[in-house]
């Protein structure tokens, strides 16, 4: 079901983050619409296994999902201190489908999301998970660079 707007106003944001700088870009700018809005403002990050190297023994989706978790939680002291309340979430699997299942199952208003994000893989380092968010959302999207 596609997101609805409530009297032409933006209710809920997304917001893809990574940590990256333009995830970093794509926050700033949902916060500033977040404020002219008055909109609730989601920010998920998306813990994506790496393949396991065989000499190590942790788990690394956990790791993975675990320093997201840490990331996400210095961003909500950091937006508390200026007196920003924001809801943030780690998720497990793909980037792009993770944040798409967030925007149909929260009924978003608008995601935004950063051109390109932190990946050493090179299928990741050309906006491909912006340009599928893109193409498949139920709702508007924001890319910024």
């Amino acid at each position: 079901m596609a997101a609805r707007w409530m009297n032409g106003q933006l209710r809920r944001i997304l917001v893809g983050y990574d940590g990256s700088i333009h995830s970093e870009r794509a926050l700033e700018t949902a916060l500033a619409l977040g404020k002219c809005t008055e909109s609730e403002l989601l920010v998920l990050a998306v813990a994506r296994p790496q393949e396991p190297e065989p000499s190590r023994r942790a788990n690394p989706l956990e790791s993975a999902s675990r320093r997201l978790e840490r990331t996400l939680a210095r961003l909500r002291r950091r937006m508390r201190r200026k007196g920003i309340e924001i809801e943030t979430q780690v998720a497990l699997g793909h980037p792009a489908e993770e944040i798409l299942r967030k925007a149909r199952e929260d009924q978003v208003d608008l995601i935004v999301v950063g051109h390109q994000g932190i990946s050493h893989r090179e299928e990741l380092n050309l906006g491909s998970i912006a340009q599928h968010v893109l193409s498949h959302a139920p709702c508007p999207v924001m890319v910024t660079k």
